[in-house]
């Protein structure tokens, strides 16, 4: 028997509504962010965590509402346009997660809750308006990097530190979703072309020397650092490659999943860039997870 969620949808259908595989990917930016000011994961960390969990799903749950019209026509089996979750329901789940964010910010400290507002206004700003503009892209990589920022807010070290983990993840997060615009009908290698060489400046940018504001001095054991990095390259740039010689639908949603994946290793190895081997070893563990229920559930 399937089970009935609270507002009428299946529990499948909710999975794939909050494609849940790509949860795996917001931890990260929080440790990342609080190993940059040097601080070690704590309480308000944890705090951090679920205000980015909660936001990010808010905007999966808005991108469908908003999406609803066009899914009908080219992807007939989503949640929303197969029926098997009411329209209202998405739009009240996003509300309520998106309040549930903040709240939990304002619980980690008050600059965190500074740093959650505009992020909250980014995620709805990106699905009801941004999303098929030339400004998407830069959106998406806006959000990731205030989510980083959230987690060093949450510290109460010198947010500035995290500006580079930030840029970071924010510039992979815009190459992926320029990439994702083209997943439904392929055709064209110039997004996947220059996903790959935003990878290879992002790998490159991992396992370089630390910048002024990487965090206080420590000693890092570069084999977690380089592992990581190499990890994260491995999981990105193949299938990037196989879209750019040839872009079907299948290869470039392929392509758009592994980065997704990929941000996960990416995080793990800025968190060891900044002295924190075991933050970043700690948050790359959560790639299994996220392959293990990519299988059942798609992250895109």
């Amino acid at each position: 028997m399937t089970a009935v969620g609270p507002t009428g949808g299946t529990a499948r259908a909710w999975a794939e509504l909050l494609r849940l595989p790509a949860l795996f990917t917001v931890p990260g930016d929080a440790l990342a962010g609080a190993a940059a000011t040097g601080a070690a994961p704590g309480r308000r960390t944890a705090w951090a965590v679920g205000a980015s969990l909660c936001l990010y799903e808010a905007g999966m749950t808005l991108n469908d509402w908003a999406d609803r019209e066009e899914d009908a026509v080219a992807r007939p089996h989503r949640p929303l346009p197969s029926g098997r979750i009411r329209p209202g329901a998405a739009l009240a789940a996003a509300g309520a997660l998106t309040a549930g964010g903040l709240a939990m910010a304002a619980r980690a400290r008050r600059p965190a809750l500074a740093v959650a507002l505009p992020l909250a206004a980014t995620v709805w700003a990106y699905d009801l308006r941004l999303k098929h503009t030339a400004a998407g892209p830069a959106a998406m990589a806006a959000a990731r990097g205030l989510d980083v920022l959230l987690g060093a807010a949450a510290t109460g070290g010198p947010v500035r530190r995290a500006l580079v983990p930030a840029a970071v993840l924010g510039l992979h997060t815009g190459a992926v979703t320029l990439v994702s615009r083209r997943e439904t009908e392929g055709g064209s290698s110039t997004a996947p072309l220059a996903a790959l060489g935003v990878t290879a400046a992002v790998t490159a940018a991992v396992v370089g020397r630390r910048g002024a504001h990487d965090g206080p001095v420590r000693a890092v054991p570069g084999a977690a650092r380089a592992t990581l990095a190499a990890g994260y390259a491995g999981t990105v740039a193949p299938p990037l490659a196989h879209a750019v010689l040839h872009p079907s639908p299948v290869l470039t949603q392929r392509a758009v999943g592994a980065g997704i994946r990929g941000m996960i290793a990416l995080q793990g190895g800025l968190a060891a860039r900044a002295g924190q081997p075991g933050t970043g070893l700690l948050t790359a563990a959560l790639a299994p997870l996220a392959a293990r229920l990519a299988r059942t559930v798609s992250p895109t």
